[in-house]
């Protein structure tokens, strides 16, 4: 199967699964067991302030990235993968009125589910875009921080991601994504542990992870397991910093 194959594959899925979402239906995209081990869907963000029930509903997170992400009124935010626009709607009410949250996803219709959320939560400062995580249609320099949920490990080219992440970030800008990690463990085993969880393009090892963040540019890198998943994977917090001024040569 070719990336692009499996890119339209993971598309394809999520897209019945927000079609499920908007008929009112609880999704999942992994099994019962690896999603209340993992702390998976709406069970992060209890504490939180309401949001529309569809966007709950519709939650396919491996955690609260939104809640380490530290955002400022007046920021921009960018949520990479925003799926029913959970994270994008809490990131605009922390930006408040002059602040911007944008989220950027490949199905329509998980758009088209975001958009009706952001209009019922009167999130009027949200934005949906249509386009891949690979290609990021904003310009560079753009976005005071990045966040993602549990999407980096969809993708064939994560590296490609991060590096995309790290263009439209400010100097000084941060990162900050949940998703699933892997220990070191046998190809077989992780392989099996990835299908369950729901990890169709790979997870990465804490190393691996920190060293493509790092050929990406990121510093400050700090990447904390928070529960397990099974079978040796975790959910899991990654944050970076965009420094403020590039490495001397």
């Amino acid at each position: 199967m070719t990336a692009g194959s499996a890119r339209d594959d993971i598309v394809s899925r999520y897209s019945r699964l927000a079609r499920a979402a908007m008929a009112g239906d609880t999704i999942t995209d992994c099994d019962g067991e690896a999603f209340e081990e993992g702390c998976f869907g709406a069970a992060a963000y209890a504490g939180d302030p309401p949001v529309p029930d569809a966007a709950l509903r519709a939650s396919l997170g491996c955690g609260n990235p939104v809640a380490v992400a530290e955002i400022k009124p007046g920021e921009t935010v960018l949520d990479l993968g925003s799926g029913g626009g959970l994270d994008v709607l809490l990131s605009a009410r922390r930006t408040g009125p002059n602040g911007i949250a944008y989220g950027l996803d490949a199905s329509t219709d998980m758009l088209a589910l975001a958009r009706a959320n952001a209009a019922q939560a009167g999130a009027g400062n949200a934005r949906f875009l249509h386009g891949h995580i690979e290609d990021i249609p904003l310009p560079g320099d753009h976005a005071d921080v990045v966040i993602s949920n549990c999407v980096i490990n969809l993708s064939a080219d994560k590296l490609r991601v991060l590096a995309e992440a790290f263009r439209v970030l400010k100097p000084g800008g941060r990162l900050g994504v949940s998703d699933v990690i892997a220990d070191e463990t046998g190809e077989q085993q992780r392989a099996a542990a990835e299908q369950r969880a729901g990890c169709l393009a790979g997870t990465l090892t804490r190393s691996e992870y920190h060293d493509l963040l790092t050929a990406a540019g990121f510093s400050s890198i700090r990447i904390t397991a928070t529960r397990p998943a099974g079978d040796g994977l975790h959910s899991a917090i990654i944050q970076a910093v965009k420094p403020a001024t590039p490495p001397s040569q």
